[in-house]
C-alpha cells in the first residue's frame, strides 16, 4: 500500500467488466503475477485459492470491483514486488490469447499490466 493509502493496483473499466463476467462463471477470484514463465509478467487470474501463495509472495492489493461481492486479492512474487515497488500497476485487457492458465484465456482476451512510476505519495 502506498503512503497515501491509495492502492498500488488499479483496474481499467474493461478489466473490471471482464472480472465481473469471470466471477459469475468461476466464483471468487485472485490474481498472481510472478514475472516468470508463461506470459512473463502478465497477471494471471485464478479461482481464489487455486494458486498457492507462500512466503515468496506479497499481497499487493485487494481490489474492489463494483458488482463483485468480495475483494479480489492481487499477489506478486516478492522478487518482482521489489522491482516494481515504486510503480503504479494498471490491470488492462487486450485482445488475443495468452499462453498461461489464466481464466480469461477462453474468452479470446488476456490481462496485461500497464504501469507508470508512482510519485512520493504513491500516486
Amino acid at each position: 500500500m502506498s503512503p497515501s493509502g491509495a492502492s498500488p493496483v488499479e483496474l481499467t473499466p474493461a478489466a473490471a467488466e471482464l472480472l465481473r463476467r469471470l466471477r459469475e462463471v468461476h466464483g471468487p477470484l485472485m490474481f498472481h503475477q510472478s514475472g516468470g514463465c508463461c506470459d512473463g509478467s502478465a497477471p494471471m487470474c485464478y479461482r481464489d485459492g487455486e494458486f498457492r501463495t507462500g512466503g515468496s509472495d506479497v499481497l499487493v492489493a485487494s481490489l474492489d470491483v463494483a458488482g463483485v461481492a468480495e475483494s479480489i486479492p492481487f499477489w506478486m512474487s516478492r522478487s518482482q514486488f521489489e522491482l516494481w515497488a515504486h510503480t503504479r500497476l494498471i490491470v488492462d485487457v487486450v485482445e488475443g490469447r495468452g499462453s498461461g492458465f489464466s481464466l480469461e484465456a477462453p474468452e479470446g482476451v488476456r490481462f496485461l499490466i500497464r504501469s507508470r512510476l508512482a510519485g512520493p505519495d504513491g500516486d
